[in-house]
């Protein structure tokens, strides 16, 4: 097949029937080849001046000239120096599935029990024939029942059965703060756009919180056609189904459950044995069956919490020379085992996550502004502490400048009342709450 410097002069030789010489040297005589793709001529503009022109003015000239030489259309794409980097080491290091330590992330470890089964088989069809069947597949559970699991372990297949293919694994967080980023310094949009439109498999790990972001939920939305339309691959996770993000535009709602919806529930007893008997393997131990029963039924809900305990009977047994023995798994992970009505976050900690949630500093929650979003996030901070720790009305008060008790109830009551009515504002809290679980 020819090469894409070959390709590329054979385009220039065929504009010259419409452009001058000296047109065609001055606007492309430093334009580089970059790759010849299956539908795609990658090109390295020098300058972001020099690339608005080509686009604007001779971008068609050269599609057609590629649609001549192919007999099909071939799209092009213009990258900056920058970009051209970027794109290289996409390339050269194919499918990053998402950060160190991914690829132990497989079908053979992920342990199969009656509650995530459906979700299972339905992801490792997707990994067998990407792009097919199941498409969006839309996987969603709580967090630490196995979601970001089956995300890599489609990357890890697909990766060992189509070396070629591009793979692109983002938590939705980093999708908004780079496009935020972007926009912010007037980046050129096209390198972010090529970045999350030029794969064969997208994988997007909490996608609801994308929820409620206009100008991300705009991107991922004509992010998500391109690559449907292209017949690429795509893949979500999140902590609820479609339907139950309220705040989520309707036609990316739409687009979520065309596709296959497939849920995880918690794992059963005997999924959470199996576990347990699974991390231990991994780690070289064997746990007798009395320690197996107590953590099996102690810890329900989350997947992430049993290898913690694996961990931390390892590291107790290392450290301390002692069996494991029930007696000793108590003591070992007595902190993981307690009751959660034990743990209560801080209102520090509440207070930097609504922060966070309306990109705003936690100094700003907790001064004097009567700003209408500042004032609306510090009353969402109140009644979340309100409900999450067991601060009195004063000693919230005094979280937020020495605030008058009568003045935190204020806050609280208007937040139940447009709870009421902004279905949405449910979601919100929901969503925060989430994130201080998480964090804490």
């Amino acid at each position: 097949m020819r090469s894409a410097a070959d390709v590329w002069e054979k385009v220039k030789s065929l504009m010259e029937g419409s452009m001058t010489a000296v047109s065609i040297e001055t606007w492309f005589g430093d334009v580089e080849a970059v790759a010849l793709e299956d539908t795609r001529l990658v090109l390295c503009v020098p300058t972001d001046f020099k690339r608005n022109i080509i686009r604007t003015r001779f971008q068609s000239g050269v599609e057609a000239a590629l649609k001549e030489l192919f007999s099909f259309d071939v799209d092009v794409a213009l990258l900056l120096p920058e970009e051209r980097d970027t794109y290289a080491r996409q390339s050269t290091v194919p499918a990053p599935a998402g950060g160190d330590g991914s690829e132990r992330y497989t079908f053979e470890r992920f342990v199969v029990g009656s509650t995530n089964r459906f979700a299972y088989t339905a992801a490792k069809k997707v990994a067998e024939e990407p792009g097919g069947a199941y498409n969006p597949l839309f996987i969603y559970g709580q967090s630490g029942l196995g979601k970001t699991h089956l995300l890599h372990a489609i990357a890890n297949q697909v990766r060992h059965n189509h070396p070629g293919y591009r793979i692109l694994y983002v938590q939705s967080e980093d999708f908004v703060n780079e496009l935020i980023g972007n926009l912010r310094r007037g980046i050129d949009m096209q390198g972010f756009r090529d970045k999350y439109r030029l794969v064969d498999l997208f994988l997007m790990d909490d996608v609801q919180f994308i929820a409620g972001k206009d100008s991300s939920e705009e991107e991922l939305f004509h992010t998500f056609n391109t690559l449907y339309e292209q017949k690429k691959q795509i893949v979500f996770t999140s902590d609820r189904p479609p339907h139950e993000m309220l705040r989520l535009e309707q036609r990316l709602k739409t687009r979520f459950e065309q596709g296959l919806p497939a849920d995880i529930q918690p794992p059963d007893y005997e999924t959470r044995v199996a576990l347990l008997k699974n991390k231990a393997l991994e780690r070289g131990i064997s746990l007798p069956d009395p320690v197996l029963s107590y953590v099996a039924e102690n810890i329900t809900s989350n997947v992430r919490q049993i290898e913690g305990v694996v961990n931390k009977i390892m590291a107790f047994q290392e450290l301390m020379g002692a069996q494991v023995d029930v007696e000793t798994t108590i003591r070992a992970v007595r902190d993981i085992l307690r009751a959660k009505e034990n743990f209560l976050p801080s209102a520090d900690t509440i207070i930097q996550e609504v922060a966070r949630f309306y990109e705003l500093e936690a100094g700003a929650i907790t001064g004097q502004s009567q700003n209408k979003e500042i004032s609306t996030a510090r009353n969402v901070a109140m009644y979340i502490i309100r409900e999450m720790t067991q601060l009195s009305l004063a000693e919230i008060g005094q979280q937020f400048g020495g605030r008058h008790h009568s003045t935190v109830l204020n806050s609280i009551n208007r937040v139940e009342k447009m709870m009421k009515t902004q279905p949405e504002l449910m979601e919100i809290i929901r969503d925060i709450t989430n994130a201080v679980n998480s964090a804490y």
